[in-house]
């Protein structure tokens, strides 16, 4: 009997966002196929590189061991803070300089025209300069400009991109959101919380209804970790993978 196909749609939200792993770790040791990816920022970067089969346990590593030094390139504030060609760099290497129509997982990487605010789905091209594009969060990262576009963070207009991965012909949908819920209250210490609490109360408002449309809904509880906690690697990747265990048998109901 022919089985449905799975796509998977791995939300943004910085460091929260390497829950992700957790939850790749558990439908691989479940041996649940995934047949189309679709990530928006840190959603996309996890995502590129699982479609180009680098396995999840590899992932925790490279987090565990990725320095600030790596990836993060100051700049003086014009349209950000973070130049972001050392990020771009890194996913060139990882992704062995691959197009996005190249990964063996079909995969959709989903970041946001700030001149028009249309939703802007990258389906082949560079697998880099498109993570590039969809990690920018507006204020933080310089914004990619190419084609009359100025392109940032796809979460503005999608955090979780459910209809792209649905679109690309997915049966059934596996959705991972590591946004917080309502009642968190979260530290306000510097214009990087002022920024990414101000996107997530307007993310939380546009989104709250779209996340009902998915087939499945995994979101690992991240509430306490600071989005810019990027040493707490694998706190993050348990997060995810409790909550990917607590969806098993509702995934396989649904296979």
């Amino acid at each position: 009997m022919k089985r449905p196909k799975i796509g998977l749609a791995l939300g943004s939200g910085s460091a929260r966002g390497l829950a992700h792993i957790g939850v790749l770790k558990v439908l691989k040791e479940e041996g649940i196929p995934i047949d189309y990816v679709a990530g928006t920022s840190m959603g996309s970067l996890i995502g590129v590189l699982f479609a180009n089969g680098i396995e999840p346990e590899m992932m925790e590593k490279l987090a565990l061991h990725l320095k600030r030094k790596h990836w993060l390139d100051l700049t003086v504030p014009g349209f950000g803070f973070i130049l972001g060609e050392k990020v771009k760099d890194l996913v060139h290497l990882l992704t062995h300089q691959k197009n996005l129509d190249e990964f063996p997982i079909p995969t959709a990487v989903v970041a946001t025209d700030l001149i028009t605010g249309e939703r802007v789905v990258f389906k082949e091209g560079s697998a880099a300069e498109a993570v590039r594009a969809s990690i920018s969060i507006p204020g933080i990262f310089t914004p990619v400009v190419t084609n009359n576009q100025v392109l940032v963070d796809g979460a503005v207009v999608e955090r979780v991109p459910i209809s792209v991965v649905r679109e690309m012909g997915a049966d059934i949908v596996i959705a991972v959101d590591v946004f917080p819920g309502n009642n968190t209250r979260m530290r306000i210490r510097n214009i990087f919380d002022v920024i990414m609490q101000s996107l997530e109360i307007m993310e939380r408002r546009v989104f709250q209804d779209h996340l009902v449309s998915a087939d499945v809904l995994i979101q690992p509880d991240v509430s306490e970790i600071n989005p810019a906690a990027f040493t707490r690697v694998t706190e993050c990747v348990k997060k995810g993978e409790e909550a990917a265990r607590a969806s098993l048998e509702q995934i396989r109901q649904l296979i």
